[in-house]
């Protein structure tokens, strides 16, 4: 009887909805719409006599998604002073804007010679800023500021700010991978289809397709300001049996293979909020996609994705595959919302993810 049922579905559904939260907590780190304002990028060194003193030491550049922070000057005054104590001059303080979500900031910090350039947002200004950092050996210094913080918890980073600051001026070097996203239908020589224009994203924790993106777009900006990731659980519940996909996947050479599908999520690192692990062997640097196909079907078919969740299963289960691979390519029936680091950046019917093997140095502590 459906009444014998009823209670495992309604557990099984919020807990659905939790996984899923955790997932979408890669929130845009380029702030919220209602909170932005159009600033100009530029360094704010005057208000702490920067480049009249200590002209000769080491520099750090930060860059600030300003909608982060009430207090901005105090947060400024906090890390020029964590500058000084550990021997370092003035940093260099630039702001993220709405044309700008930090790679402009980025590049302006390198030219004038910053020694590492710190992220100081959520894990759309740390995707941001690394992208004019890539290929260089310029380090990242990663300044958690946003809901999920994804990147620096799956590096197990400090959150503290003090104590990210410190990582970033006196940590190590680590190199890691960069997923790299083209959306549009290609050929082999890696042309456009059609002869459009590609869009090429670069993720460094999550990317992928359909149900992920489809929530993170529709999640209430005010709702998300007042609540945080736990507005994405909300969006999550009315969106648990949104309607599957058809979609033809291929992994590096082998054959391709079709699938029905709420969701395909493409991962550099699987850590999640909460200790949930997605992708429990993916690691930052061993250069591979983990690649993860979600296919439940109504309340009940959410509960094997649930207990390969808790459980940290990698294989096994249609409903929850998980693949490995180098390269993958996706294909779908229809355009489906694409998100990278939780950016919806469009919609697609076919994306080529490949990696940048350790493409990107980040400043980890010291072990």
């Amino acid at each position: 009887m459906l009444e014998d049922y009823l209670p495992w579905i309604i557990v099984g559904a919020v807990v659905g909805a939790v996984v899923l939260g955790s997932i979408l907590a890669l929130r845009r780190a380029s702030g919220s719409t209602a909170r932005l304002r159009r600033r100009r990028s530029r360094p704010s060194r005057d208000q702490f006599g920067s480049g009249s003193r200590n002209t000769d030491l080491k520099r750090a550049a930060v860059v600030i998604n300003p909608t982060k922070f009430a207090d901005l000057p105090m947060i400024r005054e906090r890390i020029t002073s964590t500058c000084h104590a550990a021997g370092w001059g003035d940093p260099l303080f630039y702001e993220t804007t709405v044309a700008d979500p930090g790679t402009g900031q980025a590049r302006s910090a390198v030219a004038e010679g910053a020694s590492v350039v710190c992220s100081l947002g959520g894990d759309g200004t740390v995707r941001a800023v690394a992208r004019a950092l890539i290929g260089t050996e310029t380090p990242l210094g990663i300044l958690p500021a946003g809901t999920g913080n994804l990147l620096a918890r799956n590096l197990d980073l400090p959150v503290a700010l003090d104590e990210a600051v410190g990582a970033a001026l006196s940590g190590r070097n680590r190199r890691i991978d960069v997923g790299e996203l083209v959306i549009g239908e290609i050929d082999a020589q890696g042309e456009s289809v059609d002869g459009g224009e590609l869009v090429t994203e670069h993720f460094l924790v999550m990317g992928g397709m359909g149900l992920d993106a489809l929530i993170m777009g529709g999640t209430n900006e005010v709702l998300k300001q007042r609540v945080g990731w736990a507005a994405y659980l909300l969006t999550g519940v009315k969106h648990l049996v949104s309607p599957e996909f058809r979609t033809q996947l291929r992994l590096d050479s082998e054959p391709e293979f079709k699938r029905r599908a709420r969701a395909v999520v493409i991962g550099n690192c699987g850590r999640l909020l909460g200790g949930l692990v997605l992708m429990p062997d993916a690691r930052v640097d061993d250069g591979k996609l983990d690649v993860v196909i979600a296919s439940p079907r109504g309340f009940v078919g959410w509960a094997p994705v649930i207990a390969r969740v808790l459980t940290r299963r990698r294989k096994g289960h249609a409903t929850l595959d998980h693949k490995v691979c180098a390269e993958v390519r996706v294909r779908v029936d229809r355009p489906l919302p694409v998100q990278v680091d939780g950016d919806v950046v469009g919609e697609a019917t076919e994306i080529n993810a490949s990696l940048r093997p350790a493409a990107l140095t980040v400043r980890v502590p010291i072990a």
